[in-house]
């Protein structure tokens, strides 16, 4: 394979990620170069596969969806690949032995999101974000390195409770898509209609929905954990918890903004950050 075409492929992965994604990218400057570079180059092919869903300006996703499909597909065979990213993207699944699979279970997830607008219950939208997040947590773990096969599941949950974490941040931003991924039947249950929500009305049975839907979140994650210990190098567990704590960290602002996430976007600010790193530091669960 071409070493200029597959360093250009990298470093275009790596801006992708860089503007897309900071908290992963930070996170990504504490992994070995190998698969710091792997990662970014999964990482571009999933915002790839987002945007084609989310973007306005597509005239048929489903048609660019399948185009995207196809180049997954070609990454798979001997076929000859121009492109740089997707030779990036090529030897990183040939590298760490990712299974096609993968990236059919993240298209089907992209799929539901251009096809269902509701979700009317938790089983329906786990298995959107089974499809879309926690199938991202199995490709990880092959990059960072597990031989024990029970990390799978614990791999699964950290990727469906990132996604949940992104829908409750999001609430707003999705609705002007017309997009509600909150259960229909939780909802009913706590009292919030959509007219309320398009309302962006924070009142006492929105944030009693959150603070179920956040203690849902709380359980994924700290369920997840048990996982860490089965990844194979220091720095890579180290990786996964510092994620882990950017994330549950969202929860925390949103929690900190009294549950408005109508006009504030839930945040956690660079100085929290590096205090995440620290606490991991300090506590060296990661050894």
């Amino acid at each position: 394979m071409d070493s200029r075409k597959l360093r250009e492929g990298f470093r275009e992965a790596q801006k992708i990620t860089k503007n897309f994604a900071k908290s992963f990218y930070l996170a990504s400057l504490f992994l070995p170069k190998e698969k710091k570079y792997a990662s970014y180059a999964v990482y571009a092919i999933c915002r790839l596969s987002d945007e084609t869903v989310d973007d306005p300006t597509k005239a048929d996703p489903q048609q660019e969806l399948a185009k995207l499909e196809q180049k997954i597909a070609d990454a798979y065979t001997k076929n000859v690949i121009d492109t740089p990213l997707l030779a990036a993207f090529r030897h990183t699944v040939e590298t760490y032995r990712i299974p096609k699979e993968y990236f059919d279970i993240l298209i089907q997830g992209m799929r539901m999101d251009l096809e269902l607008k509701r979700y009317t219950n938790f089983p329906l939208l786990y298995e959107y974000c089974y499809r879309v997040a926690g199938i991202v947590g199995l490709i990880m773990l092959r990059i960072f390195g597990c031989r024990d096969k029970t990390a799978e599941g614990y791999a699964v949950k950290l990727g469906a409770a990132m996604q949940l974490t992104n829908i409750l941040r999001d609430i707003s931003e999705d609705l002007a898509r017309d997009r509600i991924y909150l259960p229909q039947e939780e909802l009913a249950s706590f009292g919030v209609s959509e007219r309320q929500l398009s309302l962006e009305q924070n009142n006492a049975a929105f944030k009693n929905l959150l603070r179920f839907q956040i203690k849902r979140c709380e359980e994924f994650y700290r369920d997840s954990l048990a996982g860490v210990k089965l990844i194979d190098n220091y720095r890579t567990r180290f990786v996964v918890l510092l994620m882990q704590g950017i994330y549950a960290g969202i929860l925390q602002a949103i929690q900190k903004n009294n549950f408005d996430v109508f006009s504030k976007r839930a945040r956690v600010s660079r100085i929290n950050k590096i205090l995440i790193v620290s606490k991991i530091l300090l506590s060296g669960k990661y050894l």
